[in-house]
């Protein structure tokens, strides 16, 4: 077909675009000026760099622009709000973050690392979950459901789960040999024990082992010691029967163990501090009871912490609590204990307006006055429906309730005073909530009764920034987990099986969400298929 000559009436012909002259400009760049290049572009186009050449692949994935990105998202609008640390330029964002620890927040244990952070996972990882992005995977554990309930706990990529039929075992995540390890829980002269609670010693600081408490329904309890690399548990301690019930909750801060009874019974136990924090050794000796307290206005469910500073210890018991006309509260106790282990006080404290007014009442309304205007959408001291969950981390109290809410109140505490601020209500979920979980850094994982009503939270500052304010406003302060393929619709959590098993005997909430947790990369569930087999969940973030 013949081109139509320009007549030259009309629009001028297009202008026709340049031949390359076949050179490779970029190629002859430093990989210092490659990389101050790449730190301009946004992410979606830095990746697509990486699929150029093995050079470019090589250099766009450098440690230090993904260190830079993940200031400058996720950590740069937070810091810039401590006194004192204000960037003096907030709109260059080339390569700019802070060496500072103090500026990264949680995070500083990532900048500790060294150069052993893969800062590209790392920003994946974080980006995966704003977004609710995981990938959803299932490993069948049981054929039946055991009572008491199973018990599962997630450690650094390893699943630690209990119960009376198939005693204490390990789980990995990754690979075709999920199984670890696996050892009966029974007394040294063949007793079988019936666990009741667990928790993990996350201040550990020994390489290769995993300490693990576990209460028993005899009021014992035992410390046992996980060996990644040999694949064995091995018992470092069993403490002996009680009379004072069943172990209904356990909290583990090495060499600290905090134990609570069903008849609302707490003690103390203090471990020599020597063995396994410095040698493979699982013999952990003898405790010694630091002091004991039984409380008479404690309702479940329950949540026990224990936090370690230069001065002491402090171990905390939360618990719901029934308020007059308003329904149902929280309510918080404080041991606080000098290093030798001498009691130097213990407190109490509940939100400050906890529900003396009726739920339909404002601030305002009463006469109260303050320089902020209040919303009522935000604040809610109590609720008329009970506690179906709780679950405490310093300075984080998240309450759990059956009318599909959470309620999220911030806890100060230091030598001068223990105090807890409003609540602050959290809409989302289309379920009954039955299971919350807080990590260490202010992330919250909550279950509702439906398999897939599943929801991840900041509870950085407490809901009370601009950018969370905005979006507790529209109903997106928590985000839905949305795995990439959906193996599971027949899936239940755990405490909705309880319901059909044996209700006249799980009739009160769970003491803790002891079949729901969460570390760094993931998210383990404990769920039940409609056949009555229990399986493992894992929803896996990286």
């Amino acid at each position: 077909m013949l081109k139509r000559r320009y007549d030259g009436t009309g629009d001028s012909p297009p202008s026709k675009r340049s031949r390359s002259d076949g050179l490779d400009r970029l190629s002859l760049l430093s990989d210092e000026l490659l990389i101050v290049l790449f730190s301009y572009l946004p992410i979606h186009d830095l990746i697509r760099c990486e699929r150029l050449s093995r050079r470019l692949k090589s250099l766009a994935s450098d440690s230090q622009i993904w260190k830079a990105a993940y200031y400058d998202r996720f950590l740069r609008h937070r810091a810039a709000r401590i006194p004192g640390l204000r960037e003096t330029n907030t709109f260059n964002k080339s390569l700019l973050y802070s060496s500072k620890i103090s500026k990264w927040l949680e995070d500083g244990h990532l900048v500790r690392q060294g150069g052993a952070t893969n800062w590209k996972r790392q920003y994946k990882l974080r980006h995966n979950w704003s977004r609710g992005s995981c990938r959803k995977t299932e490993t069948r554990i049981a054929e039946r459901p055991s009572i008491p309930p199973l018990l599962v706990r997630l450690h650094e990529g390893t699943i630690i789960t209990a119960d009376s039929t198939a005693g204490l075992r390990a789980w990995s995540m990754h690979g075709e040999d999920r199984l670890i390890a696996t050892t009966p829980l029974s007394t040294r002269e063949g007793t079988s024990l019936v666990p009741t609670s667990l928790a993990i010693n996350n201040a550990s600081t020994a390489v290769n082992l995993i300490h693990v408490s576990i209460g028993f329904s005899d009021g014992s309890f035992g410390i046992y010691a996980l060996n990644n690399r040999k694949r064995s548990f091995s018992l470092g301690y069993l403490h002996p029967s009680s009379i004072n019930g069943t172990i209904s909750a356990i909290a583990f801060a090495f060499p600290y163990v905090v134990t609570l009874t069903e008849d609302q019974l707490l003690s103390l136990y203090s471990f020599p501090d020597t063995g396994p924090k410095v040698s493979d050794s699982p013999d952990f000796g003898g405790p010694r009871l630091l002091c004991s307290l039984k409380s008479y206005t404690a309702w479940p469910p329950l949540s026990l912490a224990i936090r370690r500073s230069t001065a002491g210890i402090t171990t905390s018991i939360a618990y719901a609590m029934p308020t007059y006309t308003s329904g149902w509260s929280v309510g918080l106790q404080e041991l606080r204990l000098s290093s030798d282990g001498s009691i130097v006080e213990t407190r109490l404290a509940t939100p400050a307006d906890h529900g003396f007014l009726p739920l339909n009442t404002s601030a305002i309304a009463s006469g109260v006055t303050t320089d902020t205007p209040i919303r009522a959408f935000r604040h809610r001291p109590s609720s008329s429906t009970k506690l179906t969950t709780l679950s405490y981390t310093h300075p984080y109290l998240l309450a759990g309730h059956s009318d599909n809410t959470l309620i999220l109140y911030m806890v100060t505490s230091n030598a001068e005073e223990l105090s807890i601020a409003p609540g602050t209500l959290l809409c989302g979920h289309t379920s009954s909530v039955l299971g919350t979980h807080i990590g260490d850094r202010g992330k919250a994982v909550s279950v509702g009764g439906h398999g897939n009503d599943l929801r991840v939270w900041e509870l950085e500052g407490g809901m009370y920034s601009t950018i969370s304010r905005r979006r507790l406003a529209l109903g997106e302060a928590g985000v839905p987990i949305r795995p990439d393929r959906d193996i599971g619709n027949e899936l239940l959590p755990y405490p909705e099986m309880l319901k059909s098993i044996s209700r006249q005997t799980y009739d009160e909430p769970m003491m803790d969400s002891s079949w729901l947790s969460f570390d760094e990369e993931s998210v383990v569930m404990l769920a039940e298929k409609k056949q009555g087999a229990q399986a493992l969940v894992v929803y896996n973030f990286a």
